[in-house]
């Protein structure tokens, strides 16, 4: 009687934890199906109000509106995203650098949304208007003359400032001058450092030669942007700092009918301009200068101390011993325990 008990009792927990399992399975397919009914009807809400005229970019979640970073083609006017197009043609109103330059594109793509004009000179009321507009609702494309805006470019203000209201940001990639240039240059392109236009000589001539010193022992791959009445200056001025024989790639009028892509020593390049004058807009790729070169250059200028001296170098900074005998073994180019041999002879 009692092993009766037991089986049935058995069986009976059994089908209690089926049941159990049972209802838990119900009611989560009855949550996916109200979820999924949900889902269905916003998408029907959406599809309607995409027939009448309302695109599914207007959907922000807090009834704002949303700035979208367009880049646009730095001259082949293929160049340019379905993405791009279809929010320059959604968008309430387009920030362009110049208007008058941006249109082309925009009629030949058939889009007539309206522009406004964003630059160097109206960055900070324009971008201030244009976060209301957003708040408000309203939908901006940012675009520049070419390429892709806020890289070296007045767009970053606006972006920043659109950020910092709680509007939503959204960059849309394309065209890259700097990029494409670093595809063609043959150099190196696994580090880089970007430093786009040089300040103006006549502007700003003591930061402009802050930037070129700051580059003589750059070991990365540089990019530079310059217009063609500079570039033999520049290129002078790259020529005594970082030295004639180094190498660099320049690529004129990127993706146009005459791009052109040169290669050579900076001493070659401009000696080739001394007899052609420069034309179209360029961008110069140096090579960075060789980190063993750097090091050896560093452990010469330590190499004017005794092992003493430069421990106490560090010591008199305020570094423990320890910490002073690694930083002066890292300069010299050898192990801290061949170091604490050599000061113990």
């Amino acid at each position: 009687m009692t092993f009766r008990r037991m089986a049935f009792h058995e069986i009976a927990f059994r089908r209690m934890a089926f049941c159990e399992m049972t209802f838990r399975r119900m009611a989560f397919h009855e949550i996916a199906f109200r979820r999924m009914a949900i889902c269905q009807i916003t998408f029907r809400k959406m599809a309607e109000d995409c027939s009448e005229g309302i695109c599914f970019m207007d959907y922000t979640g807090d009834g704002r509106g949303a700035l979208y970073i367009c880049a646009t083609p730095i001259g082949n006017l293929e160049d340019i995203t379905l993405r791009t197009l279809r929010i320059l043609k959604e968008a309430d109103l387009i920030a362009a650098e110049d208007t008058r330059n941006s249109i082309r594109l925009l009629n030949h793509y058939g889009i007539r949304t309206p522009l406004t004009a964003y630059h160097e000179f109206n960055k900070y009321e324009k971008a201030e208007e244009l976060v209301r507009l957003m708040r408000g609702g309203k939908n901006v494309a940012l675009i520049t003359d070419a390429g892709t805006p806020c890289i070296s470019d007045p767009g970053e203000v606006l972006a920043r400032m659109a950020a910092e209201n709680g509007i939503a940001v959204s960059s849309l990639p394309g065209p890259s001058a700097c990029i494409a240039a670093l595809t063609l240059s043959r150099l190196s392109t696994r580090r880089f450092a970007f430093e786009a236009f040089l300040p103006s000589e006549k502007t700003d001539k003591k930061e402009r030669r802050r930037v070129l010193d700051s580059l003589r022992n750059e070991t990365r791959t540089i990019v530079l942007y310059e217009a063609p009445h500079h570039l033999k200056k520049t290129l002078a001025e790259l020529s005594e700092i970082l030295g004639a024989s180094r190498r660099i790639t320049l690529c004129r009028e990127l993706t146009k009918i005459h791009e052109e892509i040169l290669t050579g020593s900076i001493g070659s390049v401009l000696l080739q301009y001394e007899t052609e004058e420069p034309r179209g807009e360029y961008v110069l790729v140096v090579e960075g200068k060789p980190v063993r070169e750097v090091e050896e250059e560093m452990q010469a200028v330590w190499k004017d101390l005794s092992p003493e001296e430069h421990v106490r170098h560090y010591l008199e900074q305020g570094m423990a011993e320890k910490d002073a005998m690694k930083a002066a073994a890292k300069d010299r180019g050898i192990s801290r325990r061949e170091l604490y041999r050599i000061l113990k002879t």
